[in-house]
């Protein structure tokens, strides 16, 4: 599998900062893998890291990314405007904007991954967990969503790579 070996700015700064608030390729990866591995046999962690490289070279997920990330260090930081920052910073369930960013995301490689998406989103494994955890004082609102969606996508191109992986990013 070839690597993505040609990044722009734009997603070399939506790779940093999401490093930056602690989720990398791999805890990305793995949610592919929880999603996935029971419909691909002999499916490894390469794979998944590479559908996870794929679906960051995107720059609908690269730009979805800096957004989010975007609001969730200045709801953080306290510097949105009421009552924005009082939606942001608590996650309130009724605030769905945080899930508009991430459906951006999923559309990317089909509809296949609303629901892988949707199955994430309410379960919350692994990193979404962390991302989720209200009492460490960070603000993943928008953040848990974000990689929730670029996994489901991972997944999706996963799927969809079954049939030619040569022809999914025309």
């Amino acid at each position: 599998m070839k690597k993505n070996t040609s990044q722009s700015e734009l997603e070399i700064k939506a790779r940093q900062w999401l490093i930056e608030r602690g989720v990398t390729l791999e805890d990305i990866a793995e949610l592919v893998y929880y999603l996935q591995s029971k419909y691909h046999d002999n499916l490894t962690m390469e794979e998944c890291i590479f559908n996870v490289d794929r679906v960051l070279s995107k720059r609908e997920v690269q730009h979805s990314i800096l957004t989010g990330i975007q609001l969730d260090v200045l709801a953080e930081q306290g510097k949105l405007n009421e009552p924005l920052q009082t939606t942001v910073a608590r996650d309130e369930s009724l605030y769905g904007i945080d899930e508009v960013i991430a459906l951006s995301i999923v559309n990317v490689y089909g509809s296949i991954g609303f629901t892988n998406y949707g199955y994430v989103d309410k379960v919350k494994p692994g990193i979404l967990e962390r991302l989720n955890d209200k009492t460490t004082g960070e603000v993943h609102t928008f953040l848990d969503d974000i990689v929730g969606a670029i996994a489901a996508a991972a997944s999706s191109r996963l799927a969809h790579g079954q049939a030619d992986d040569r022809l999914i990013d025309l």
